[in-house]
C-alpha cells in the first residue's frame, strides 16, 4: 500500500495548479527592458557596447545592463531568464563608463529602477546627432552652382508637372550620386561621393559633396546626411523621372482618346544630315493626322527647314501624350542629334527632337512601352542597341 500512498500523493500535488507569482508593474518593466536587450544580442550576435558612433538603442542597452548587473533585486528576478548569461558579466567600471548626455543616462537609469517606463526613449541628441547637425548647419557658397542650377530648374519642373514626386525618407533609406532630398526645406543633390571607408560603428560611409538650392554646398558624411533625413519630420525624397501610365483604360486631363507615334526622316540636303540619313530620326506623338502636322515642314525649324517622310507610324489608345513625348526623349538623350540650323529669319536655332537612332531600335522601344519592360532599358548610342540595367 506503501507505493500506492506515495503514487497518489504525487498525483495529487500534480493535479494542483501551480500559483504563478503576480509581477508588480516595476518587475514587468523590468523584463520586458530586459527581453529587448536578449533581442539584441540574438539579432547582433553579441552583447550590446559603448562607443560615441553607436546607435542610440545600444548604448542604452548597455547602461540598462551594467545597471541590470548591479542591482541585486534585478539579477534574482531575471535569472530564471538569463539563457544568455547576460548577468553574468561584471558591472563596467565606472570610471571607465564611457560619458553619456545626461538625459540618455538618467533616463537609461530611471528606467531600470522603475521610476518610468523602462522601453521609454527620450528624446536625447547623441554626440554623432550633433556632429550631423553641425555638417548640415556648416555649408559654404557653391562656386560653380550655375552648372547645377539647371538641374534644380528642371526637378522644379519636373516636380510641378507630376513627372516626379516627392516620398518619405524612410521608405527608400538609401544614398547615392544623382538623389535627390528636400532637407530643411531646401532642395539638396548628392553631386558628389568620395571613396568609402568604414564608420567607427561599423558601417560604410563616405564623404558627399551635396549642393544645396539656396546656392550652397556641404562637404558632409553620408551618414551624418541620413541622420539629418531621419531628424527631420518634414524631410523628403524626390524620386527618379516617372513617366505614369502610358496607356491606360481611363483618360486623364493631356490624354488622347487615340493618337499616333510616328518617326520621321529628313530630306535635307544639309550634309551631316545626308550622311547618317538612315540613323536620323525625328519621333513625336499626334493626336491628329500625320501629313497634316508636317504639311509645312520646310518651312519649319523644328522639321530641319526641310521636307521629311514617315517611316514608321503607331497607332495607341488611352496615350499619355507628355508623358510619352518625355520617355522617348529621355530613352534617347544620349543619341540626341547635335546641329545648328539657321531659321527662315536667319538665326541659328538647335532642333531638340531629332535622334541618331535606328528605326529597329525605335520598334524595341515602342514594344518594350506598351508591355512595360522600357523602364529597364536604357539606350547605348556607342552600339545602337537597348541594354538592360
Amino acid at each position: 500500500m506503501t507505493d500506492l500512498d506515495d503514487l497518489r500523493a504525487e498525483l495529487d500535488e500534480f493535479a494542483q495548479p501551480t500559483k504563478k507569482k503576480s509581477l508588480s508593474a516595476r518587475e514587468e518593466r523590468i523584463i520586458a527592458g530586459f527581453e529587448e536587450i536578449q533581442r539584441f544580442v540574438e539579432l547582433h550576435g553579441r552583447t550590446p557596447q559603448h562607443g560615441e558612433e553607436r546607435d542610440i538603442f545600444e548604448r542604452l542597452y548597455t547602461v540598462r545592463l551594467e545597471r541590470l548587473r548591479t542591482l541585486e533585486e534585478c539579477r534574482d528576478l531575471l535569472a530564471p531568464l538569463d539563457h544568455q548569461g547576460l548577468l553574468s558579466g561584471d558591472a563596467r567600471d565606472e570610471d571607465s563608463v564611457e560619458t553619456m548626455d545626461d538625459d540618455a543616462l538618467l533616463a537609461e537609469l530611471a528606467g531600470a529602477t522603475g521610476s518610468v517606463d523602462i522601453t521609454e526613449l527620450r528624446h536625447v541628441r547623441t554626440s554623432a546627432e550633433k556632429r550631423a547637425a553641425e555638417e548640415i548647419a556648416n555649408r559654404d557658397t557653391c562656386e560653380d552652382f550655375e552648372a547645377f542650377k539647371p538641374l534644380f530648374d528642371q526637378v522644379r519642373s519636373d516636380l510641378e508637372s507630376g513627372l516626379r514626386v516627392t516620398r518619405p525618407f524612410g521608405q527608400y533609406a538609401t544614398i547615392e550620386v544623382g538623389h535627390w532630398f528636400i532637407l530643411d526645406g531646401q532642395t539638396a543633390y548628392v553631386a558628389e561621393e568620395g571613396e568609402e571607408f568604414d564608420s567607427p560603428q561599423g558601417k560604410k560611409d563616405a564623404r558627399l559633396r551635396v549642393i544645396f538650392s539656396n546656392g550652397t554646398e556641404s562637404n558632409l558624411l553620408r551618414l551624418s546626411l541620413v541622420r539629418a533625413l531621419y531628424k527631420d519630420e518634414t524631410a523628403r525624397r524626390i524620386t527618379d523621372p516617372d513617366m505614369g501610365p502610358l496607356f491606360s483604360d481611363f483618360l486623364e486631363e493631356g490624354d488622347l482618346e487615340s493618337g499616333t507615334i510616328y518617326v520621321l526622316r529628313s530630306l535635307s540636303d544639309n550634309p551631316y544630315v545626308a550622311e547618317h540619313r538612315d540613323v536620323i530620326h525625328k519621333i513625336g506623338v499626334t493626336g491628329g493626322k500625320v501629313e497634316t502636322r508636317i504639311a509645312n515642314a520646310e518651312n519649319d525649324s523644328t522639321y530641319l527647314l526641310a521636307k521629311v517622310e514617315v517611316v514608321a507610324t503607331y497607332k495607341l489608345a488611352g496615350i499619355n501624350r507628355t508623358g510619352l513625348e518625355r520617355l522617348f526623349h529621355r530613352l534617347f538623350a544620349p543619341a540626341r542629334l547635335n546641329i545648328t540650323i539657321n531659321d527662315r529669319f536667319g538665326h541659328p536655332v538647335q532642333p531638340e527632337e531629332w535622334f541618331l537612332v535606328p528605326l529597329f531600335v525605335i520598334d524595341e522601344a515602342v514594344a518594350r512601352i506598351k508591355d512595360g519592360s522600357i523602364t529597364e532599358y536604357l539606350y547605348d548610342p556607342e552600339i545602337a542597341v537597348l541594354v538592360k540595367v
